[in-house]
């Protein structure tokens, strides 16, 4: 069984709680006006990798806390995510989950790959990407209706603390020069950070 992914990333501070390994999926059928990261919408971009390769790749690299899963939109990949997931799962990681679906919607589709994918996901959030209510009050949170779910009790004691946690980004610098950005910041600020490199 492969995932399709467009960039996986063994440890980073700004995905999600604490730090965490991360896989951007390739794949959107959403495809929300405005979306920041158009290039993971061809479902024949990125590259495939097996799942439980992923899997050992992860548990045996740099020691996280657990995963977190974003797009393109990781529901394209239900059944395959869900089987990494219950892999990590067994091996103490925790398991967050971005979709520009509702949390409503997936529970009621019907379908048994989406149901998968949120009977092993500790953290969701939801909602499509909305361009004219860009909010970054929040931790990973691009619009205002994007909202949390807590779908098991490991993070819930961050439900009180989310105002206190500040969006991050990290910059890596390849060997080849280019400049990759993760993270998440209004274009103001990265417009400011840019400019501050010349």
């Amino acid at each position: 069984m492969a995932l399709r992914i467009h960039r996986f990333l063994p440890s980073t501070k700004v995905e999600g709680p604490g730090t965490r390994a991360c896989l951007q999926v390739q794949g959107c059928p959403i495809h929300c006006p405005g979306c920041a990261v158009p290039f993971t919408w061809p479902e024949d971009g990125g590259l495939t990798m097996e799942v439980e390769d992923l899997a050992q790749q992860i548990l045996s690299g740099p020691d996280v806390e657990g995963i977190t899963f974003l797009g393109g939109e990781p529901f394209a990949q239900a059944g395959e995510l869900a089987r990494l997931a219950r892999i990590l799962r067994s091996e103490g990681l925790s398991i967050m989950t971005f979709t520009g679906y509702i949390l409503e919607d997936l529970r009621t589709a019907g379908r048994e790959d989406w149901l998968e994918l949120l009977a092993v996901t500790d953290l969701l959030i939801d909602g499509p990407f909305e361009r004219d209510r860009v909010d970054t009050s929040r931790p990973w949170i691009g619009s205002a209706n994007q909202r949390y779910h807590f779908l098991s009790n490991r993070y819930i004691h961050l439900s009180d603390e989310l105002t206190n946690i500040p969006n991050r980004l990290e910059v890596r610098i390849a060997p080849d020069g280019r400049v990759m950005i993760n993270g998440l910041a209004e274009l103001k600020d990265l417009r400011a950070l840019f400019d501050n490199l010349i």
